[in-house]
């Protein structure tokens, strides 16, 4: 039986340790689906192993992580550019997606989507958008990594009726990727602005339970922090916190309007 499955020989190899090296003149060995070895190339040529891949002229790298998308939005891409993002999202996004958006739609944007992320080296992402079973579908075939967070929302959509819905469709895809080596599914309520406290609430407590991700969109603009204080009193990650839904298991996104108060929450 051969030592390893695959040996890679690229002309660079640039190591996750140590930091900021390139090495040259080095191969890398595979086994079931594994790194097992980092070898001098001379000895990594006449290694036992199925299948030798010479890659001239390539660094080889760890892949990239696409830490937060909307894959099946590559169909949309260049749509409506320089504009504010309510504006953006109400006159153009929630209309467009409300007339185009279906099972279809989501697989061709997704696909060229991953076709995307794999030219530039990602292999990784995390994604959050409507009929994310089909999302899974292609992200398996893909042999990607994903992590897809199905949306929640209280609104009615091509995908689910209401918040309820999302929850209960989300969490059956879930289920059924329950054991899957390469993608895990979490909760995706959209924002402090397009949820309801109770939805939220609802949220934590069942990404508690079942020690489920979340991913949510916060602090998008400084119009939505206003807007979060003159409706609830305090700021969207204080709502958050508020809700429970801010732990180590929540990633907000985007976060470009911070001030020192919401760093150190």
């Amino acid at each position: 039986m051969p030592d390893f499955d695959t040996v890679l020989h690229p002309d660079f190899l640039v190591p996750m340790m140590p930091r900021r090296q390139i090495l040259t003149g080095h191969s890398v060995a595979v086994r079931a689906g594994h790194i097992t070895a980092i070898l001098p190339t001379p000895e990594a040529r006449v290694a036992d192993a199925r299948e030798h891949i010479e890659l001239p002229g390539c660094a080889l790298m760890p892949g990239l992580v696409n830490l937060h998308c909307h894959a099946a939005m590559s169909l949309l891409r260049g749509y409506a550019d320089d504009l504010s993002l309510m504006t953006w999202l109400q006159r153009y996004i929630w209309p467009t997606e409300s007339h185009f958006i279906s099972p279809e739609f989501v697989r061709d944007g997704s696909e060229l989507a991953i076709a995307d992320l794999l030219m530039g080296g990602t292999t990784t992402l995390a994604d959050q958008y409507f009929f994310p079973e089909v999302t899974a579908e292609a992200v398996d075939r893909s042999g990607l990594r994903a992590l897809l967070t199905f949306p929640v929302i209280d609104v009615e959509t091509a995908w689910a009726r209401d918040a309820e819905s999302c929850i209960n469709r989300g969490l059956a895809l879930r289920d059924q990727y329950r054991d899957h080596d390469r993608i895990d599914v979490g909760f995706g309520p959209h924002s402090t602005y397009m949820v309801s406290e109770g939805t939220l609430s609802r949220v934590a407590m069942l990404a508690e339970e079942l020690d489920a991700p979340i991913q949510i969109h916060l602090h998008e603009t400084r119009e939505e922090v206003l807007a979060s204080v003159e409706r609830s009193g305090v700021r969207p990650i204080d709502f958050l916190e508020r809700v429970g839904l801010l732990g180590p298991r929540t990633q907000c996104v985007h976060m470009t309007a911070l001030g020192e108060q919401d760093i150190e929450t």
